[in-house]
């Protein structure tokens, strides 16, 4: 799969993001997190997943931009449905997923991240939402997303403000649930794993269906009806100027 690989080991599945440009997300790799997410789900020999990054110092950078920067307004929001998506397809996995955060998290890095039962970041490591800094407002499902994980205090701070977060300040926005050293960290990140993968597995993915359930529901009602606002943002001047010069720098780094 495009920029993603699936690694089976004993009823443990890693679900790693492997791709040029520290995982920025792009198109082949929304489609390939969707497709691996739903196999994931149906297959019999897996009791839970990791996901993680192939990158030791990074998890996700949010969007390529060097990608979409050349996108239409079609294109962007054919993207951003399958963004979406596969946001749904993590968020709804009927396994107890952890979210290995071994670097840098940031904008849709953060929004996959948020799509598991429990992250374990870094310490150091930056994660948070900048979208409102670019210049667009959160998508619809990612808001939903957002409320229904970190507590209420913690909203606009990463919504409105959109402040990277880090080590003590992570864990009481809520946008990481443990802190951990650089070294054995993905050990860890395994044994964490398998405190829910010792639980009955019928049990828990029921209960976890039922406390997703409208979060879910919310999120696909209205996806769709609320692209158009985002898309207005994505492509207004500000923005527009703002995602050039990031590209720019971006390619003269090489």
């Amino acid at each position: 799969m495009s920029g993603v690989r699936v690694e089976r080991d004993g009823r443990i599945a890693v679900l790693r993001l492997d791709k040029s440009r520290g995982n920025a997300i792009d198109e082949p790799l929304v489609d390939a997190l969707a497709a691996a997410a739903a196999e994931l789900a149906r297959d019999p020999d897996v009791s839970g997943v990791l996901l993680a990054s192939a990158h030791p110092k990074l998890f996700c950078p949010g969007l390529d931009l060097v990608a979409l920067a050349e996108y239409d307004r079609a294109s962007m929001g054919r993207f951003m449905s399958a963004f979406a998506v596969a946001v749904w397809a993590l968020y709804g996995l009927p396994k107890p997923v952890v979210a290995a955060v071994s670097g840098a998290a940031v904008a849709g890095g953060c929004i996959l991240a948020l799509t598991a039962d429990l992250r374990v970041l870094k310490r150091g490591a930056p994660i948070g939402l900048n979208e409102v800094k670019v210049g667009v407002p959160l998508p619809w499902s990612v808001t939903q997303l957002l409320r229904a994980t970190v507590p209420p205090q913690a909203l606009s701070r990463i919504a409105l403000l959109g402040r990277n977060f880090s080590d003590a300040a992570a864990l009481e926005a809520g946008l990481a649930d443990e802190l951990a050293d650089a070294s054995g960290f993905e050990a860890l990140c395994r044994s964490r794993l398998e405190e829910f993968v010792d639980k009955d597995p019928r049990a828990l993915a029921a209960t976890k269906a039922w406390l997703r359930e409208g979060v879910l529901s919310e999120m696909m009602a209205h996806e769709s009806e609320r692209l158009d606002a985002w898309l207005d943002g994505w492509f207004s001047p500000g923005t527009q100027e703002r995602i050039r010069a990031t590209v720019a720098s971006l390619k003269a780094k090489g």
